[in-house]
């Protein structure tokens, strides 16, 4: 694993140091060297690596790495930009950012744009098996990902979250800071967003609150590669 190196290396350093940790770094590093795992092991830590703590504007969170082959690089809902099929939950979100600010369709689901600008794209879990959905669920990674909404939360400055069906929901009593903003919708996945995820414009919520509060507004729109 790339480890981390940025700010985020002393929000979160005492999780290195505590079981579950080791527990888990033990299980990850088996399943690599036993089975296909996606991200590549070089990726699981990307959400940090191009988003430090300092510049998170937006905490857009999702469940589990898509499980197919060439699309997990760890950010949630992004796949690489070869990649020629748009994930049906992307396709979605895009579809809502079309309806809410205009922004056209793109022909990739590539979205390090987003982060950065300061969209922490974070998973809850980090890794998985290739073609087992929730594979790697319960097996530590949750704690890890839990520490990182913490320092979030800790952050003395505007904040959105984007918690879009209930799991990323059950995170909202987490969520204590008077100055953050907190966006909650059904999921995008075909099963859930035509019963609130389409209109519920977080994006433009998102980028009003940033601008009311003088902060720069995320231009959500990813180019065609």
């Amino acid at each position: 694993m790339a480890m981390i190196t940025n700010d985020w290396l002393d929000a979160v350093s005492e999780e290195f140091r505590k079981p579950y940790y080791k527990e888990l770094y033990t299980f990850v590093k088996n399943e690599y060297s036993t089975h296909v795992i996606y991200p590549p092991a070089d990726d699981i830590f990307n959400a940090f690596h191009f988003t430090p703590l300092s510049k998170v504007k937006v905490l857009l969170l999702g469940q589990d790495p898509y499980h197919n082959v060439n699309q997990a690089h760890g950010l949630s809902f992004s796949v690489l930009p070869t990649q020629k099929d748009i994930p049906p939950s992307l396709q979605n979100i895009y579809q809502e950012l079309h309806d809410d600010l205009g922004c056209y369709i793109p022909n990739n689901g590539y979205l390090k744009k987003w982060a950065d600008q300061g969209v922490l794209l974070l998973n809850t879990v980090l890794t998985v098996r290739a073609h087992q959905a929730n594979s790697h669920q319960n097996k530590g990674w949750e704690q890890f990902t839990d520490a990182i909404i913490q320092a979030v939360n800790a952050q003395d400055r505007p904040i959105v979250y984007m918690l879009w069906g209930r799991p990323a929901q059950s995170k909202v009593p987490m969520l204590t800071n008077p100055k953050h903003l907190i966006l909650t919708a059904p999921h995008p996945s075909p099963l859930s967003a035509y019963r609130g995820f389409f209109g519920c414009r977080h994006f433009s919520q998102a980028n009003a609150f940033l601008e009311e509060n003088g902060i720069e507004p995320i231009d959500w729109q990813i180019e065609n590669i």
